[in-house]
């Protein structure tokens, strides 16, 4: 086929699809141009189904170096494993594609998005899942439909479709939805912390206006996050039209293959149903998830048993794949029909919660929140600007540095399996990610600080990722960390069948598996701080979304009921560190280091502290071991930042002064004048015979009278009377 080109401007995106030019022996490719980026997806398929029930895709979403000009640091000079934007961006690509798959499709399919040239202003996350949706699109695949990305912000208090970087960097929303026609498939959203600077009336420092800054989490209410994606799905609409049109010329003829689900025995389905219905209906009804899984190996193993006695052998994975897919129905028609829920909950019901707040006597904070059969043990670690984690982005030439961080670990004994604990997954990486874009709105973090806070998933039963939130939430408060607000945060679950729907509230796994939707949202009591939605339906109606938020927000609050009382309680970490951040006149850090560094070492030797400064902002940190000396270093440095201002005299030359010997050195004197500033007496202007020893003559702490020779600027030049005369 001869090579084709598709330009799209939709959207605020200028795109250029390219296919049949590269990687021709790919079941699918596309060369994908925004800007100066430029990305290649391929497709590839193999054509023997795995035995297992699941789609075996994989994605890989890969940054060159050389798209930006750079080299790979570090002692190996090629690309290794990927870092956490590639693996995040890999993931947003799977769950955004996975469900335009028929069911049953258990094809092992590869995809890989390369990028060969990056541009600053190209949100490289929508680059890589329009191409990647290309070529899938126009691939041999069984897949027919084109899917959309779209990133809404909101700057200066009206939504932008699609921002720029820069724009993005300005934003208060970062709202990242993807769809197909009317569909939503997948939503994830996080406000952004802004600091607002304010003037104090009447105050001055070193006769500037006082400037406070203080920050501002931006949370969104539900109404405005409804607007926002409507405003999303609207575009998406438009954009899958033209794409599914205009790629239509370039897609190839579908593989035939056949779909493992349409294999199902619906005769030994029909046989479960008609004798042992009240068993999976009680196995199911089951409130522990351990007991529930017995329960229905002893089902399975009745049902082996039963047939065994009428003659006819099953095989056991024929009858649990069955028994899965009838304790589905079973799960299903439960809520559906009688509005039972596994557990015996109502359908907004919150399962209980237990908190303690510094249970580790060595950890600056800690907390183990515990939710019914979810439990995650959170711990804080306060640092300095030195242990802050470096990384770098295709779109940037410097390295960036993570100042707050969220590691989330989820080891197999926490679902009771036996398993080796290793390094994070996508899955820990993406729970991470979610946890501290629900947390980091509502932090302020210090001058020269790091926070690093850590998630160990002791238990599991539906929703660790908001243990972690919850946890972290009052990790953060345990850690005396400045968080303006606590953010709580719940996991929604929604069974849809024909016209008939239910919105289920802090959903449990077996709810997660058997259910149509998995949607996680956090907040403070003043709205919605992130949110993450994956569809496995076609879509899903606003006004069903609308139902979900508002159901959530009633299940926020009273989970943050339950966390500001387990916050009046929190005992101070005896670990905590002891230090102060503070900002004072930058003009002032001066005075602080004082002649050589002299005040600053005064101070330190004094206290028993360190200090570090900077001086563009003129940040303070003060650090000791002693809580009351830190305080009363703090406050010495204070005064002297609110000390006036020396103003350098302007002197006659020739005139005699009264001044002080302040330090004598081999070459002269320096000498403190009547307005506080140091001159210079040369051992040569002292007498008008050689000096050798000046020491002999004069000591510290001397008055004496000089002349001034000469001034220009802050350089003063003085002589003795003897001397000048």
């Amino acid at each position: 086929m001869n090579e084709q080109i598709v330009e799209i401007d939709i959207n605020n995106l200028q795109e250029s699809y390219v296919f049949n030019k590269i990687a021709k022996q790919a079941s699918g490719a596309v060369w994908y141009k925004q800007g100066k980026a430029v990305l290649m997806a391929t497709v590839a398929i193999d054509e023997k189904a795995v035995e297992e029930d699941f789609l075996p895709m994989t994605i890989q979403y890969i940054e060159k170096s050389y798209a930006a000009a750079k080299i790979p640091g570090g002692f190996i000079k090629r690309e290794t494993k990927p870092g956490d934007f590639e693996t995040l961006t890999s993931r947003i690509i799977d769950r955004s594609l996975r469900p335009l798959f028929p069911k049953g499709f258990r094809y092992p399919i590869s995809i890989a998005v390369t990028v060969l040239s990056s541009d600053r202003e190209v949100d490289m996350q929508v680059a890589a899942l329009h191409a990647a949706s290309a070529a899938l699109f126009v691939s041999d695949t069984p897949v027919s439909q084109t899917i959309s990305a779209v990133r809404v912000g909101q700057v200066a208090g009206e939504l932008i479709v699609n921002p720029s970087n820069s724009q993005l960097d300005d934003s208060q929303l970062d709202l990242f939805v993807v769809g197909s026609d009317e569909d939503i498939l997948m939503i994830e959203m996080r406000t952004i912390a802004s600091e607002v600077v304010d003037d104090v009336i009447g105050g001055t420092i070193a006769e500037m206006p006082i400037v406070l800054e203080h920050h501002e989490c931006n949370e969104l209410d539900e109404d405005e996050l409804i607007s926002a994606i409507t405003l999303a799905q609207n575009a998406i609409s438009a954009s899958t039209a033209q794409y599914s049109t205009k790629f239509s010329e370039a897609q190839r003829v579908a593989l035939s293959l056949e779909f493992s689900d349409e294999k199902i025995d619906s005769t030994l389905y029909a046989y479960i149903e008609n004798n042992f219905k009240d068993a999976v209906e009680n196995a199911v009804k089951v409130m522990a998830k351990s007991e529930r899984s017995i329960s229905l190996q002893k089902v399975r193993n009745a049902i082996i048993e039963a047939k065994s006695k009428e003659g006819e052998e099953l095989d056991k994975d024929i009858v649990t794949k069955v028994l899965d897919a009838y304790k589905r129905s079973i799960v299903r028609s439960l809520i559906l029909d009688q509005n039972i829920r596994a557990d015996g909950r109502g359908m907004d019901e919150i399962r209980p919660i237990e908190i303690e707040t510094n249970l580790l006597p060595s950890v600056h904070g800690s907390c183990l929140f515990t939710r019914g059969q979810t439990q995650a043990l959170v711990a804080v670690t306060l640092g300095d600007s030195r242990d802050a984690q470096s990384y770098e982005l295709v779109t940037d030439k410097e390295s960036q540095y993570e100042h707050f961080m969220v590691h989330y670990n989820f080891p197999g004994y926490a679902v009771g399996e036996a398993s080796y604990i290793g390094a994070p997954g996508r899955r820990e990486l993406g729970h991470g990610n979610l946890a501290k874009r629900a947390l980091e709105p509502t932090i302020d973090i210090k001058h020269d600080g790091t926070i690093r806070v850590v998630s160990e998933v002791l238990e599991s039963n539906g929703s660790s990722s908001m243990a972690t939130v919850c946890g972290g939430s009052l990790a953060l408060r345990a850690a005396d960390v400045e968080v303006q607000k606590l953010v709580s945060g719940i996991a929604m679950g929604l069974v849809m069948e024909d016209d008939k729907y239910a919105i289920l509230s802090d959903i449990v796994g077996l709810e997660d598996h058997d259910g149509d939707m998995d949607f996680k949202i956090t907040g403070t009591k003043d709205g919605i701080t992130a949110m993450q939605m994956d569809i496995k339906l076609g879509g899903i109606e606003l006004s069903i979304l609308k139902e979900a938020l508002a159901q959530a927000k009633e299940g926020r609050l009273h989970i943050l009921s339950l966390m500001e009382a387990a916050s009046e309680a929190i005992k101070p970490s005896g670990a905590l560190p002891n230090i102060e951040f503070f900002n004072i006149d930058p003009s002032k850090i001066v005075d602080i280091i004082g002649k050589a560094g002299s005040t600053i070492r005064e101070i330190i030797e004094k206290f028993g502290v360190t200090i570090d400064l900077d001086r563009d902002v003129g940040g303070v940190k003060v650090a000791g071991d002693d809580k009351e000396m830190v305080t009363a270093a703090k406050e010495h440095i204070n005064t002297i930042a609110s000390a006036p201002t020396k103003k350098q005299m302007q002197y006659t030359i020739g005139e005699t002064y009264n001044g002080n010997v302040k330090k004598i050195v081999d070459f002269g004197m320096f000498v403190e004048m009547p307005d506080g500033f140091d001159a210079l007496l040369h051992i040569s202007k002292v007498r008008k015979e050689r000096v050798n020893n000046l020491q002999e003559l004069y000591s510290e702490g001397d008055d004496i009278a000089v002349i001034v020779l000469e001034q220009k600027g802050k350089k003063v030049e003085l002589a003795t009377e003897e001397y000048y005369l």
